[in-house]
């Protein structure tokens, strides 16, 4: 990926890991279309730089979804990146009386939005980088948050075949795999004794200088690289509480 000179879009940008790619690419010399729901927090990033343009959408939706391909597509149509980081994380236990409503909504938002989004933007002509954000709970679960698991499983699978379908059309699929970071993910304080988001970005920067496709740091670059055992041990820890 040419880090320099794009334009590029960013799901969820307005907060937390996606802010931190956003402020990252505009030192780049980069321009970045951030969306999300919350207009006013959108509005106080895009205030607070000149190199950034806010779309306020739900994008938990289809029409929401379409409506910013849509206004992508004529507005922005030179738009080269796209970068799935909207997500959510909902601590829940399968005898929750709302436990459906929650999953089927993290479910929506983790996976059908950027399989959606990935579909309709692979047709603008100039498009030729997609970076999906996964998790390193990928890897290995934590049961208190199942679905979120699932639903980074999922995605990091997806990421793998979509790399393959995209070769012949020369379009880079990138997938970037946090561990636990301190962002307001899952509510608020429960990631403070993470590490913060400004050092895992430059992790980030620092290989995709590198020309990495799969970008991990920290517990994600252990669990990748672990073996079956280790996956199995690092299970039972997780979950023994």
């Amino acid at each position: 990926m040419n880090l320099s000179n794009n334009k590029i879009l960013i799901t969820g940008g307005g907060s937390g890991i996606g802010l931190g790619l956003t402020e990252r690419f505009i030192l780049e010399n980069n321009t970045v279309i951030i969306c999300g729901r919350r207009e006013e927090l959108l509005k106080e990033v895009s205030d607070r730089y000149d190199n950034v343009i806010a779309y306020t959408c739900d994008l938990s939706t289809q029409s929401g979804r379409e409506e910013l391909y849509n206004w992508v597509s004529k507005e922005h149509s030179d738009l080269n990146v796209l970068v799935n980081n909207a997500g959510i994380q909902n601590w829940m236990h399968i005898d929750d009386a709302d436990f459906y409503d929650k999953a089927k909504l993290e479910v929506e938002t983790n996976v059908m939005a950027p399989l959606h989004l990935t579909s309709m933007f692979v047709k603008l002509k100039e498009l030729n980088t997609v970076i999906n954000v996964t998790s390193g709970l990928a890897y290995v679960q934590i049961a208190k948050v199942p679905v979120y698991c699932a639903t980074k499983a999922f995605f990091h699978s997806f990421t793998l075949s979509l790399r393959h379908m995209l070769k012949d059309r020369n379009i880079e699929a990138i997938e970037v795999i946090p561990p636990a970071i301190n962002t307001d993910l899952g509510g608020k304080g429960i990631h403070a004794a993470y590490p913060q988001v400004s050092d895992f970005v430059e992790a980030v920067f620092q290989q995709l200088y590198e020309g990495k496709q799969e970008i991990t740091w920290g517990f994600s670059e252990d669990m990748a690289k672990a073996s079956p055992e280790v996956i199995a041990e690092t299970f039972d820890k997780m979950n023994a509480a």
